[in-house]
């Protein structure tokens, strides 16, 4: 379907901006839960169980704003993708090894990922300040629980 049959409450130019940080954002978030889930699986060494159960908490929350977003992008009348070969295609995120990584190495490419996904959500969250406050009021939400999540993991390198 081309047209949207959901009629929405912004302009056309609006709506535009607001839904690419809305799919950006999506796409960056499922890739976030999905990354999260891989290291999951392949953490090993001292603090295993640590970081095994603080990496579904990881997910859980990529996870849970994944349906956000994509349900704003929805009720803003844009349809959201957040199909496997999109995320490969438009991801932001720096790639996570392959293989066992030791509790060391995990932490740090978490905090570099994370660290990514909060400048590319400020950036959005600027980005929405005239298009749509309520979507920058999400995006502000997103960037707020993944900044603590940045901070307890960035605590583990201290």
């Amino acid at each position: 379907m081309s047209t949207s049959p959901i009629k929405s409450p912004l302009s056309e130019s609006d709506k535009e901006i607001t839904g690419n940080a809305l799919q950006a954002t999506l796409v960056d978030l499922v890739d976030l839960s999905l990354i999260a889930k891989q290291a999951h699986w392949n953490v090993v060494g001292p603090n295993f169980r640590s970081a095994h159960l603080q990496l579904d908490e990881l997910v859980a929350t990529a996870r849970q704003y994944v349906d956000e977003v994509a349900e704003r992008a929805n009720a803003i009348g844009v349809s959201p993708n957040g199909k496997a070969k999109t995320v490969v295609e438009s991801s932001g995120l720096p790639d996570y090894p392959d293989n066992w990584n030791s509790v060391e190495k995990t932490v740090a490419a978490i905090v570099d990922i994370l660290t990514a996904l909060v400048e590319r959500l400020r950036t959005r969250i600027d980005e929405t300040d005239k298009s749509d406050l309520v979507t920058q009021d999400l995006l502000i939400e997103i960037t707020r629980a993944l900044e603590e999540a940045h901070w307890m993991w960035q605590a583990q390198q201290a």
